[in-house]
């Protein structure tokens, strides 16, 4: 985990536009809001899921920082005070506390196309390959994916939703982008046969709602210093949660379920999924 984790720093400080460079307030706050914290949990699931393919490095270097660029982005715009309105993040001021929201605002408008950008420029395979990977980072981050899931989670403030609805919000909001680091470091090397991609990508869903219930888990257990964020904000804002459908007892064993069904889903990999397997216990047993 530390050797990506650094690498993954050291890749997305050189393909972020330099600090001077101008405009350079606005690439000072996108570097801010990208460097410099995070677990970079879909960066290790990228590189993860091509050691199942055989994928070069390089490659999934450059689908890693793509990735989770979008997610910087994502974090910039939800933290705005018209959407989640938070001023702690990583540990750090928010962008749009550090900066100003104008800033902020441009700074997730910037990241995005930056992404693709990343997915466009470099030889990630063969031009099919290429393209589908440009279109299942497009599809995860979109409507009907994470700026969807967003939506929804906006729409249901003080409004119970049921279990269903609940994990259709996740799917999008926090599983798509989780889903689409998988299946593009999967796409960096050789192609598998249907049955094992099927697997794959079950083992991403299940990977991607174990994420969330852990999360929601987290924001009403652990202080604001431990998570970096503010913690109980979801609860104090009325917000739909695992816990506050399921209550916490119940939420921590659904926790269990989804580990043992995303450890499952990657059986028909034997060793070759050894970091999958144990990325997914680091997110079920995590602390922050």
């Amino acid at each position: 985990m530390q050797a990506v984790q650094s690498r993954m720093e050291t890749a997305l400080s050189r393909l972020l536009p330099s600090a001077d460079a101008i405009p350079a307030r606005l690439h000072q706050a996108m570097r801010y809001a990208t460097l410099g914290g995070g677990k970079r949990v879909r960066p290790l699931l990228a590189f993860a899921a091509g050691e199942i393919t055989g994928a070069p490095s390089e490659r999934l270097e450059i689908v890693a920082s793509a990735v989770e660029m979008i997610h910087a982005y994502s974090l910039v715009h939800d933290d705005l005070p018209c959407m989640d309105d938070d001023v702690l993040r990583r540990g750090r001021p928010t962008c749009h506390v550090e900066y100003d929201e104008p800033t902020a605002l441009l700074v997730g408008d910037s990241l995005q196309p930056l992404a693709f950008e990343l997915l466009t420029r470099t030889e990630l395979g063969n031009p099919a390959q290429q393209l589908e990977m440009v279109r299942l980072l497009a599809h995860a981050s979109g409507s009907l994916g994470m700026a969807g899931g967003q939506a929804i989670d906006l729409g249901a403030v003080g409004r119970p939703l049921d279990l269903p609805e609940l994990e259709l919000m996740h799917a999008l909001k926090t599983g798509a982008l989780i889903r689409a680091a998988v299946q593009l470091g999967s796409l960096c090397g050789n192609a598998l046969p249907d049955a094992e991609q099927a697997a794959l990508d079950r083992f991403a869903k299940r990977a991607g709602l174990l994420f969330q219930v852990v999360d929601d888990i987290l924001d009403c257990t652990a202080s604001t210093a431990t998570l970096g964020k503010t913690a109980g904000k979801d609860a104090a804002a009325d917000k739909p949660t695992y816990v506050a459908l399921m209550g916490l007892e119940r939420a921590r064993d659904f926790a269990d379920e989804l580990n043992a069904q995303a450890l499952d889903a990657l059986h028909v990999f034997g060793d070759r999924a050894q970091r999958l397997k144990e990325l997914t216990l680091f997110i079920t047993h995590r602390k922050f």
